[in-house]
């Protein structure tokens, strides 16, 4: 399985098994941190304008997804996340990442900027996030520092010429 490519597709959210990878990923959030500060959206939401959202597959099978908002014309937000928790460390993570960093440059967004959870759970997404240049950084756009959250940011610089 581990020989197979990966496939990432821009996603509808209509697939009975991407719902309940964000059903999954919902109730995980829930369990770890209070209520108040869960930011995680739900298929409704990632709906939205302004929001693209992907998932990544190996044959058949859902590894995991991710989406990207906009937050202004050179600004973006990483936003759910995941993969199921049975299939971690396929690197479909890591791909779906390097994916939304590829798009925000190709969109000419100068930072891209995170939040995520501050239980230790986490620690692999804070890992992989700093693996891919993202650094700490304060609250952003409508977010409150509230010790349960952790915020993170990559500078995209433009490209010469």
């Amino acid at each position: 399985m581990r020989g197979a490519r990966l496939r990432i597709e821009t996603d509808d959210l209509t697939r009975p098994q991407v719902l309940a990878l964000l059903e999954e990923h919902l109730r995980n959030m829930y369990e770890l941190s209070p209520p108040e500060t869960v930011f995680a959206f739900d298929a409704a939401r990632l709906r939205a304008p302004g929001i693209t959202f992907w998932t990544v597959w190996r044959d058949q099978q859902l590894l995991g997804c991710a989406a990207l908002k906009e937050l202004s014309a050179e600004t973006g937000e990483v936003k759910s996340m995941r993969t199921p928790a049975a299939l971690r460390r396929t690197g479909a993570g890591r791909a779906l990442l390097h994916h939304l960093i590829g798009v925000a440059r190709a969109r000419g967004y100068r930072t891209l900027h995170l939040e995520t959870g501050r239980h230790p759970a986490f620690e692999p997404a804070h890992a992989l996030y700093r693996s891919a240049g993202f650094q700490a950084c304060g609250p952003f756009g409508d977010y409150l520092d509230n010790g349960h959250s952790v915020f993170m940011a990559l500078a995209l610089p433009t490209p010469p010429g």
